[in-house]
């Protein structure tokens, strides 16, 4: 029965960074800065940073329940960034030979998102 409910948890968590994921990608944000996949660098970097803050919220700050950082992070989050995404992007790009936006996405995407975690983690050791 605990499989049973981490499962489900995985799965609600999931599915609300889902159709988070979702909404950002038709909003208008899909517009801004063509032809740089600016959507998903935005979620990524806020996934980034979100998933810093919330493994230092849930292991030195509060002490979640296994169950709820399962459905934040592993469902949510997992649901939410889209590095599989990112990769197919990256792959496009080069295909289409826009070899600079492609290292650009790349670089940006890795640098800031790694500052979006180190962020996240200060900013959750200051609470």
């Amino acid at each position: 029965m605990e499989t049973a409910i981490k499962i489900l948890a995985v799965a609600i968590g999931g599915a609300f960074g889902a159709v988070l994921r979702y909404l950002i990608n038709i909003s208008p944000m899909q517009d801004w800065l063509k032809p740089f996949p600016f959507p998903t660098f935005f979620i990524n970097i806020c996934g980034s940073f979100l998933i810093g803050l919330a493994l230092i919220f849930f292991s030195e700050k509060f002490g979640a329940s296994e169950t709820l950082r399962l459905a934040l992070v592993v469902g949510f989050l997992g649901a939410f960034t889209t590095f599989s995404t990112f990769e197919f992007e990256i792959w496009m790009l080069i295909e289409e030979s826009r070899f600079l936006t492609a290292f650009l996405y790349l670089f940006l995407s890795v640098s800031v998102g790694f500052i979006g975690v180190a962020l996240g983690v200060w900013l959750a050791k200051k609470f």
